[in-house]
């Protein structure tokens, strides 16, 4: 039997070559990639591609010398750990892939265990990219992919990789092994709990096995920061700056280092790959969010605080416009819609004011906002037109006037908050991260950051944050310039 195992498979001098020729890569990871994969072939969607980058070519090379003298040691041979902290877009997900079908190619029955940050990364972006190059691979027929499992058509069971999403209840999936070789990956390593890093740790007392950590580099604190700092005496490491990666979006780099400065802890992890200072953490916690929720307010403690009315406008046709109408604790629930044309977006926050009895509205004028402002002035409301990338009120503490309403609204929500019991309200109110310039002073991801890490864009949270942009009087309809106007006594 050849090292790849594939006896039964038609036994054609094609065939026995090619598992001569995948058994000779199994401490060659470089070469099995270069081996396995129609790189430049014409009419491919590899046909411009001579190859790997540059780091994963070092890194695999490297694993590779690894592997050798893992191998040399025999018995005596330690677990190979490898953490690699990175910025965006380097092409890790290419490299997972690759990993994973040259181990399972060049040894006879390994577990493999690949999990990663979240069950959507794992299943919709790590598992997938294994299908990919699967498909285009020049042993493909040895294999089967499915959607959580990745198998040798001759042991299914026993020579497989399996995509699991990793469980704080269930960590026994990354318990130890008696299997001579064994791979784990982790994709997005910062984010993975504890727990399952000192289950896995029970895995690696198999000569050779291989652990694998890739993420970026989110928290100063945690098991794959102390890949690189505590453990490190246990762990092979690297930094891999974006900028550096031909596959990365160079443009979008360039921009985020210019919007947020080359030290600011928002470069420092999603394009050096290097750790924060402080680390980049939920704004307002779900703790907060959950109590603001949870808490009742009487009527009678708000009835007779003035009505403040804010709108967030739709940027983009995937977002939408939302309406908080808020008296002073009490937030009543939110009116939203997606709606692309702005001037039907003025008229229906018209209507929506009419509804409420008032005639005054804050608006996040920036980007299109502008031009529902002007039609609703034209229509002869009050429009309080608040321009959020503008310098904070502290400009020492807080990067913009963004952050500094975000950061009055979580005060807020923390002392004396009443908000629905909004499942959307909730999550956008604790998407939003945060982190600090080079001047230290708090500064919040933008919306199209938010929306580049896969998360959607929080309107909900915008709009309700925005209450908090304008001092209210206790004006009423009709009474002037007051910005606050709206009948006191308007019940809901």
């Amino acid at each position: 039997m050849a090292a790849n195992g594939s006896r039964a498979l038609p036994q054609t001098a094609a065939e026995r070559q090619l598992q001569e020729d995948v058994a000779g890569f199994y401490a060659d990871p470089y070469g099995f990639v270069l081996y396995a994969y129609p790189w430049g072939e014409p009419g491919g969607w590899l046909e411009k591609e001579s190859g790997p980058d540059e780091w994963q070519r070092e890194f695999l090379t490297d694993l590779g010398r690894l592997v050798a003298e893992a191998e040399t040691a025999g018995e005596e041979a330690e677990a190979i750990q490898y953490a690699i902290a990175s910025g965006h877009g380097i092409g890790k997900t290419a490299e997972i892939a690759w990993l994973i079908h040259w181990f399972i190619s060049t040894r006879p029955y390994p577990q493999i265990v690949v999990t990663a940050g979240t069950k959507p990364q794992l299943t919709t972006k790590t598992w997938r990219e294994l299908s990919k190059w699967h498909r285009v691979s020049i042993n493909a027929h040895w294999f089967r992919w499915t959607a959580t499992s990745f198998y040798h058509v001759l042991a299914p069971e026993s020579w497989a990789a399996w995509a699991i999403p990793w469980s704080k209840a269930n960590p026994d999936a990354f318990a130890g092994t008696h299997e001579r070789h064994v791979l784990v990956i982790y994709d997005e390593a910062s984010t993975i709990d504890d727990v399952i890093w000192e289950t896995t740790d029970g895995a690696m007392t198999t000569p050779g096995a291989i652990w694998i950590a890739f993420g970026n580099p989110v928290w100063p604190q945690g098991r794959f920061y102390d890949c690189f700092n505590r453990f490190k005496h246990r762990w092979h490491t690297r930094h891999i700056d974006s900028r550096t990666a031909k596959k990365a979006n160079r443009n979008k780099l360039d921009q985020w280092v210019a919007d947020y400065g080359e030290d600011s802890d928002y470069v420092r992890v999603r394009v050096r790959g290097a750790f924060p200072r402080a680390g980049l953490n939920q704004f307002i916690s779900s703790e907060a969010t959950a109590t603001a929720r949870q808490r009742s307010v009487p009527a009678e403690v708000y009835r007779r605080k003035p009505l403040v009315v804010a709108l967030d406008v739709a940027r983009h046709g995937d977002d939408q416009s939302v309406l908080t109408f808020r008296r002073g604790p009490k937030v009543f629930p939110q009116e939203r819609a997606r709606i692309n044309d702005l001037m039907q977006v003025a008229y229906w926050c018209a209507n929506r004011l009419n509804e409420w009895d008032t005639d005054t509205v804050i608006v996040d004028a920036s980007g299109m906002g502008w031009g529902v402002v002007d039609k609703l002035r034209e229509l002869k409301f009050t429009v309080v037109a608040v321009q959020t990338g503008e310098a904070a009120r502290d400009p020492d503490h807080f990067y913009n006037r963004r952050v500094e309403l975000w950061h009055e609204a979580r005060k807020w929500l923390k002392e004396e908050g009443d908000i629905p019991d909004d499942e959307e309200l909730a999550s956008d109110l604790t998407t939003p991260q945060y982190f600090f310039d080079n001047k230290q002073r708090q500064q919040l991801e933008k919306k199209e950051d938010i929306k580049e890490r896969g998360e959607g864009s929080p309107d909900s949270g915008d709009s309700f944050v925005l209450t908090f942009a304008y001092p209210m009087g206790d004006g009423r309809k009709g009474s002037g310039l007051n910005p606050n106007r709206g009948r006191p006594g308007r019940m809901v």
